[in-house]
């Protein structure tokens, strides 16, 4: 088994341009609504969803925290919609993503998200599930619900991502 180091690089909208949209207030268009007593932080994502009867699902995730170092095995992916994750406690997580490579995940890149920032995965885009860190923390996520098979999941078989403390 080969171990290959990932490098965890800060989360911005331009490296991470690839695999979907950076979610945060910096930089945002804003409207002001209600009769100018409420910012709108307009259109921060692009929610994609495919299939006859599919539908935008709101959810609370709330992931166990992760300490590095943490060996990546696999990755997910979902075919038919595109799915945000957004912290409700300002704590910072961390992302892994790949291109997709005639069908499987390529070199992994790693991202460190604050606590302000979410992302949205484009439909497709590899990912690792929810890594959490610090303390178990809870992610306001949007994505597909209705029918039909939306997660595809590969596991490296001889090689190991690994990360080391950021």
């Amino acid at each position: 088994m080969t171990i290959i180091p990932l490098a965890v690089q800060p989360l911005t909208r331009a490296a991470f341009e690839p695999f979907g949209d950076v979610i945060e207030t910096e930089g945002a268009e804003i409207r002001l609504i209600n009769n100018g007593t409420t910012q709108r932080f307009h259109d921060l994502a692009h929610v994609d969803v495919t299939g006859d009867d599919a539908r935008v699902l709101v959810n609370i995730f709330r992931g166990q925290a992760f300490a590095p170092p943490l060996d990546i095995v696999m990755l997910e992916r979902h075919p038919l919609g595109s799915q945000a994750f957004y912290p409700l406690q300002n704590r910072p997580f961390l992302l892994v993503v790949a291109d997709d490579d005639a069908g499987r995940p390529g070199q992994p890149k790693a991202f460190l998200a604050m606590g302000h920032q979410g992302v949205n995965y484009g439909r497709n885009v590899w990912h690792h599930p929810l890594i959490s860190l610090e303390a178990e923390s809870d992610f306001l996520v949007v994505d597909r619900g209705g029918a039909g098979n939306n997660l595809e999941e590969f596991f490296f078989e001889d090689v190991i991502y690994r990360i080391e403390p950021v």
